[in-house]
């Protein structure tokens, strides 16, 4: 082979080498130099978690997922017999404190007020004798046949069955009359207490019955029949279907003035159709977010802002967990 042929295959080497960098760059600026602009997002939807204020055993689930429930429909039974102790326990005492409270506003019994009336007419009568003897000593004082010492002596017997009739007759009186004002007041509010205690366990039996306190699907149910569940333990969770949204991650150089009331269209690759849809929502997430940084090259950090719309109009079959994407012009 001559010089000059392997000079031209040199040359055409070198010239091939050069075309492949060029084709390789020109691909380079427009794909890996170019990124799209388009947001993906997903489709989320409102979650009721259910659960209980007291601990049980799950005796029954009536409900499996994917079903739809409406308000009022049970969902799941549970076992608790502790507060069925407990309302036992509650209501026993609320009988005790208003057997207290009737005592207390009826007063004594009719034999406890005959009673202290007939001890009331004992003393007056003891009393009647004694002051009987005091006036016929005193008569005998003043005639000069009886001692100074003999009259002061009955005159004592007589005040001490004087001051016995006065307590005697206290006593039948506070008989009639009954319990005081502020002991009746205490023997209802004891009444008041056992009643809310007794309100509450009741409150705790309703909550062995769950029944859906908001109407849409059954998406998971956590325990098994049998299991024991704590206080405010999930039991399951029901998605309110009728309060949909949309939740995407924008980059503020991707925002293009987008706001609170902003309205846009998004695809939904499901369906191979485009949804319109309006911003209600709107918030930066914070440092712990993903950003980009671009201060390398003397500019500024980017922050990502969470952005939820809602459909303008329903779209029949949207579930949670679709995708949606903005689609938006290429970018350098």
């Amino acid at each position: 082979m001559s010089a000059k042929q392997q000079h031209n295959n040199i040359l055409l080497a070198i010239l091939g080498f050069i075309a492949v960098v060029v084709i390789v760059a020109l691909i380079g600026f427009f794909t890996l130099d170019k990124t799209s602009n388009d947001i993906q997002g997903e489709v989320e939807v409102t979650e009721h978690r259910v659960s209980s204020k007291v601990p049980g055993r799950i005796l029954e689930i009536r409900v499996k997922e994917g079903d739809y429930v409406h308000v009022g429909d049970t969902l799941a039974i549970l076992d608790a017999p502790e507060v069925e102790a407990k309302k036992t326990q509650a209501e026993s005492a609320e009988d005790a404190a208003a057997a207290l409270s009737r005592m207390a506003q009826k007063g004594a019994r009719a034999q406890q007020i005959q009673a202290a009336y007939q001890l009331w007419q004992q003393a007056k009568a003891a009393a009647d004798v004694t002051k009987k003897s005091y006036e016929r000593v005193q008569r005998l004082f003043n005639e000069g046949v009886m001692t100074a010492q003999k009259r002061d002596e009955v005159f004592a017997q007589y005040k001490a069955s004087e001051a016995q009739e006065k307590a005697a007759k206290s006593q039948y009186d506070m008989a009639v009359e009954g319990a005081r004002v502020e002991e009746k007041a205490a023997a209802a509010a004891q009444v008041n207490r056992a009643r809310g205690a007794v309100a509450e366990v009741n409150s705790y039996i309703r909550e062995t019955v769950q029944v859906a306190q908001a109407e849409g699907e059954v998406s998971e149910i956590f325990p098994q029949v049998g299991e024991l569940v704590g206080t405010g333990s999930p039991i399951m969770n029901i998605s309110v279907m009728s309060d949909m949204w949309g939740t995407f991650n924008v980059r503020e150089d991707q925002l293009n003035g987008m706001k609170v009331g902003s309205e846009f269209t998004a695809y939904s690759p499901a369906f191979d159709k485009d949804i319109k849809m309006k911003v209600y929502y709107l918030k930066d997430q914070g440092s712990f977010a993903v950003w980009k940084a671009t201060k390398a090259n003397g500019q500024y950090d980017l922050k990502t802002f969470e952005v939820k719309a809602r459909p303008v109009e329903p779209f029949e079959g949207l579930r949670p967990g679709m995708s949606l994407i903005i689609k938006g012009k290429k970018m350098n």
